[in-house]
């Protein structure tokens, strides 16, 4: 998943971080809610980790902001609040969940996977095509029995293309969702992880295609 981590401790947000970009995940993190609330705005994500104690801006700000802008993106928010009146608030804001501080990292991992299997999230627990599984839950994908041997973003790639399987998904998109901001890299590198994918899915029912000018899109065929 891309993530936006908006956390202004710089221990919690160091962990969080940290934690989330071992599993494969790309991060980004701000420590104020203008700074969130403009980047959430611009940018797509495909969940967002929001604290309530903000300086600029606080949490409910940003929340509310996102959701009368539209912005459908999940939302789990951090809090070290535990009144019941404030898990009210926070879930009558537009909040998926919330967890309240201090956490288990491992909880909150789990809270994120939850929340990508629901109805309104992008992607179910794990994809069948074919033979082929894609496990989002285990991070992992396999033919029948025996798993591929891929790396954190040749799965990552996997996902943003069976995402929307059939379609074209432009080049900038896949960056966007496989980089970070502050990695360095250029449209090589996508076409890098592109052509490690596709040597990986072969003998899979799923191809990928070049749209040239465009973009990537993962197809089924008779494997």
């Amino acid at each position: 998943m891309r993530i936006l981590l908006v956390e202004d401790s710089e221990d919690l947000g160091d962990a969080v971080a940290s934690k989330l970009r071992l599993s494969g995940h790309a991060v980004e993190w701000v420590r104020d809610g203008n700074a969130a609330a403009e980047l959430a705005a611009g940018e797509s994500f495909d969940a967002i980790l929001l604290d309530i104690n903000l300086p600029g801006r606080d949490g409910f700000s940003v929340l509310s902001g996102l959701r009368a802008g539209r912005i459908a993106t999940p939302v789990l928010v951090m809090t070290a609040r535990s009144e019941i009146d404030d898990k009210i608030g926070i879930l009558d804001l537009g909040a998926d969940d919330y967890l309240v501080k201090p956490f288990d990292l491992r909880e909150l991992e789990a809270r994120l996977r939850a929340l990508m299997r629901r109805p309104a999230g992008a992607l179910a627990s794990a994809v069948t095509i074919g033979d082929l599984v894609i496990d989002h839950a285990a991070g992992l994908a396999r033919l029948g029995a025996t798993p591929l041997d891929l790396g954190r973003r040749e799965f990552r790639l996997l996902e943003i293309l069976t995402s929307r399987l059939g379609q074209v998904i432009p080049k900038q998109r896949i960056m966007d969702q496989l980089f970070s901001l502050d990695d360095e890299v250029s449209e090589n590198a996508v076409e890098l992880y592109v052509s490690r994918l596709r040597r990986k899915l072969h003998g899979t029912p799923l191809s990928i295609v070049t749209v040239r000018g465009v973009g990537y899109a993962a197809r089924t065929h008779a494997a």
